[in-house]
């Protein structure tokens, strides 16, 4: 079976091939910027390396499978990965901002009691390619239904993106290089339950992009009832590894905060939250949450939910309001699942 070459390093392949080091850089441009789909194409490296290279290597892309428009313009894929799996994305346009959603797994394994991909089991990774394969998808499509170019990409689709480290660094990498898609690294944010020790790790690989913290509660036995991961990796290990964040990077975080009605939006959690974003700089996201079935949360109520954003704000923390887009057809957060498609 011939390996899939947007796999490889391709500096280790033209040495293998005893081939000058430029021509690693051509196969890049060709790979990752033109998304060729035969090597037939690339008309910038020797016929006999061509051949090789199509005697030994496959090219394998990431298809998109189905698509369903929203009401309100949101766009959900199904994508079709190298082996059959498929996981989803979504395309929100705004007035002057189109965001890709994309994911870094098919399904996920941390369980957050409030999430449909939470419920899924987790079927495996998705490779670097893949989650390039996205993007570039998403921005084709955006081009072709709103004739705008994509303006941002956040890592909040199915699964958690650093339980999937080293596919998820590269694809930032391949989205990023101008030889690449060439995607500007302050358009693009990663969003994490708070996995600790990988902040500390990606503090120091210096991607550049953004970091979101999916934070959903501040106290503990109240996070520990929603997201199984604070169990493990509490709110003081979190503490911990964002203040090494900020002192390595000096860029502020965000904490995204779903409100769950009389869950997580008394006056008590509205002043936690205070006091634990005021850690590192940073600002908040409030999430309306999106009805999933056989999830038995409830959206906030609006008197609660302005309370909870007046304590915010009167306390000096930057905060938004983000609402619900595309809920009617399954692609809002919160409830991807490889459903309504």
């Amino acid at each position: 079976m011939k390996k899939n070459i947007r796999e490889l390093d391709l500096n280790n392949l033209a040495l293998e091939y005893k081939q000058p080091l430029f021509r690693a850089k051509q196969l890049y441009r060709w790979l990752w910027k033109k998304s060729i789909q035969s090597f037939n194409q690339i008309t910038d490296i020797p016929n006999n390396f061509k051949e090789q290279l199509e005697t030994g290597y496959c090219l394998s892309y990431t298809t998109i499978k189905n698509t369903i428009l929203s009401n309100d313009g949101t766009i959900k894929f199904l994508f079709k990965l190298s082996d059959g799996l498929v996981c989803e994305g979504v395309l929100i346009p705004q007035e002057q901002r189109f965001t890709a959603c994309i994911s870094s797994q098919v399904g996920c394994s941390l369980s957050c009691q409030f999430c449909a991909t939470g419920k899924m089991t987790r079927a495996r990774n998705i490779l670097a390619s893949e989650i390039f394969d996205q993007v570039f998808l998403i921005m084709q499509e955006c081009e072709k239904v709103y004739g705008k170019s994509l303006t941002n990409i956040v890592y909040m689709g199915m699964g958690e993106p650093f339980l999937n480290y080293q596919n998820v660094i590269k694809s930032i990498e391949y989205i990023t290089n101008k030889e690449g898609l060439d995607f500007s690294k302050r358009r693009i944010t990663l969003s994490t339950v708070g996995i600790s020790k990988m902040i500390k790790k990606f503090a120091k690989e210096k991607t550049g992009v953004h970091l979101a913290i999916s934070l959903h509660a501040a106290c503990d036995k109240k996070r520990n009832q929603i997201m199984a991961i604070n169990e493990t990796n509490n709110l003081q290990l979190l503490e911990e590894a964002l203040k090494y964040y900020y002192n390595k990077t000096q860029k502020k975080v965000t904490y995204e905060y779903v409100m769950l009605n009389e869950v997580n939006d008394s006056i008590t959690d509205a002043k936690n939250l205070v006091k634990f974003s005021k850690i590192i700089p940073s600002k908040v996201n409030l999430i309306e949450f999106n009805l999933v079935d056989g999830i038995n949360f409830k959206k906030s109520k609006s008197v609660r939910t302005q309370k909870f954003i007046q304590i915010l704000k009167e306390s000096g923390i930057i905060v938004n309001l983000r609402k619900s887009r595309g809920e009617d057809v399954g692609a809002a957060c919160g409830q991807l699942a490889i459903n309504k498609l």
